[in-house]
């Protein structure tokens, strides 16, 4: 089966080439080579709005994509798989990735602060590759947890060469962190890539750190060097984002190390990593998967509105972080996917979740489709000018409601509560149509006038109008979800 093309819900083969993931219109809008003058354009923080993206020449853009940290497939075939990968994305209205910076096959780093042209060169290559294809890349500078090989640990996550035993300047990550010597190693290598890529608008932003709670040397080092570091790639790299990440969101006391760090001055996206594990001390991540991911992004937005908010770790794991979700081959339809793209950005996230293991789920399952059915849902949307907000509406049956209230618009994401990843997957029951469904938004409208809604079916990839009358509309039939689209009078 050809990745790209993917599958429809519950395994099927399209019917009509491509034209079941996008309109004609918004496909090749998707998949053209962007003009020069688009080729310039950076992303940043919307000055119209600050929770929201837009690119420098002021048109909104809304990220929607995946990790896709480094390149999966055998030796020697990396870099094609790498391109596989963004072209499946791309090809399906996605414009977004995720890349660790320093993983192996990316590093350009042979030995503490020596550097050689062979992991500029690929990093050069993926952007060349990405940048005609509409796709942003967010750089995280590093993840590794500790640097003594005395200590037992996962050899991902160690970096051995910077340890004195190994040759290194430093002999602790305590010392890493606070000192003028491991604090050079990491200046130096911002002074490397800004050389290389200060001018690449591909470059959605720098990421300080993966998850810098998770590793070693103590909690008052990462917030120093978090609070410090975060003005080093702005100096080098003025047109690019800079953010820090925090591990998973899921006990109680993450929540004042979340509030600490999507806070801090420099910080420009305020991101939240969190996933379906029934290991969790919060029992919400235990729950429904759009549930979850709504609440992290209503969890952020609480802390402090003015800044975008990004899911920008998710999916589901097995307790505790120790594996992918067991239920993952069994998710041909791409349901936990689906709930992971949908439920921030109408939650009042700046765009879609953004899911974690792209190869052994979404690539295995051939789910790049549902890219597509997100990039519909919001195809001619600008938030900024909208001025969304996070609203909630009633109602009498099984629907959650997740609604975002413009100027222009009434955004609403309806989805089933009689169908999720229990039901669907471990259970293995077929979802219920949802018949005869209406939504009061008369407490939305307040007194605007309302035009003809648009009811669009993210699963059979289906548009239909509905008379919105006496503050009400009645949805068309549907499973699972769908998203009604109401015009307001500003």
């Amino acid at each position: 089966m050809n990745a790209v093309q993917g599958l429809e819900p519950g395994g099927r083969r399209p019917s009509r080439g491509w034209t079941f993931l996008l309109p004609a219109a918004v496909l090749a809008a998707a998949c053209a080579l962007p003009a020069a003058a688009a080729d310039r354009s950076w992303v940043r923080v919307s000055p119209r709005d600050a929770r929201y993206f837009e690119l420098s020449d002021g048109s909104p853009w809304i990220p929607n994509g995946l990790n896709m940290v480094h390149p999966g497939g055998p030796k020697g075939q990396e870099q094609a798989c790498m391109e596989r990968w963004v072209t499946a994305l791309s090809t399906n209205g996605g414009n977004f990735i995720r890349v660790w910076l320093w993983h192996s096959w990316w590093c350009p780093e042979r030995a503490p602060g020596v550097f050689d042209e062979e992991g500029a060169r690929r990093l050069r290559s993926l952007l060349d590759f990405c940048g005609p294809r509409g796709v942003r890349v967010k750089l995280t500078l590093d993840y590794f947890r500790d640097i003594n090989p005395a200590n037992p640990g996962k050899t991902w996550a160690m970096r051995e060469a910077y340890h004195v035993s190994k040759g290194g300047p430093v002999a602790s990550m305590k010392e890493f962190w606070d000192s003028p010597a491991g604090r050079a190693l990491f200046v130096k290598r911002l002074d490397w890539l800004a050389e290389r890529f200060r001018d690449r608008p591909e470059i959605f932003g720098w990421e300080l750190w993966n998850e810098i709670n998770a590793a070693g040397g103590g909690a008052d080092s990462h917030l120093a060097w978090t609070r410090d570091m975060l003005a080093e790639p702005r100096s080098r790299f003025p047109n690019h984002l800079a953010m820090q990440s925090l591990g998973s969101f899921d006990r109680p006391s993450a929540r004042d190390g979340y509030r600490t760090y999507m806070t801090m001055p420099g910080n420009d996206v305020a991101q939240v990593h969190r996933y379906l594990d029934l290991g969790a001390a919060l029992d919400v991540c235990k729950g429904p998967m759009d549930v979850l991911a709504a609440d992290a992004t209503s969890e952020l937005l609480a802390f402090d509105p003015r800044r975008p908010v990004v899911l920008a770790e998710g999916g589901a794991v097995e307790p505790n972080h120790t594996g992918p979700f067991r239920l993952y081959a069994k998710d041909r339809d791409g349901v936990l996917l689906h709930d992971v793209l949908f439920a921030p950005f109408f939650a009042g996230a700046a765009g879609a979740g953004q899911c974690w293991h792209w190869h052994p789920y979404i690539d295995s399952n051939g789910l790049w489709w549902q890219f597509g059915r997100f990039a519909r849902a919001v195809a001619g949307l600008d938030p900024a000018a909208e001025g969304f907000r996070p609203a909630a509406v009633a109602t009498n049956g099984p629907l959650r409601v997740h609604a975002l209230d413009g100027k222009r618009t009434l955004l609403l994401w309806c989805r089933d509560g009689r169908s999720d990843w229990r039901s669907d997957l471990e259970q293995g029951r077929e979802p219920e149509a949802v018949s005869g469904a209406a939504l009061d938004l008369a407490g939305l409208l307040r007194g605007r006038a309302a035009g003809r809604a648009t009811a669009y079916d993210p699963w059979r990839d289906a548009s239909e109008t509905a008379e919105v009358a006496g503050g009400r509309v009645v949805l068309p039939a549907f499973r699972r979800s769908i998203v009604v689209r109401v015009p307001v009078a500003p």
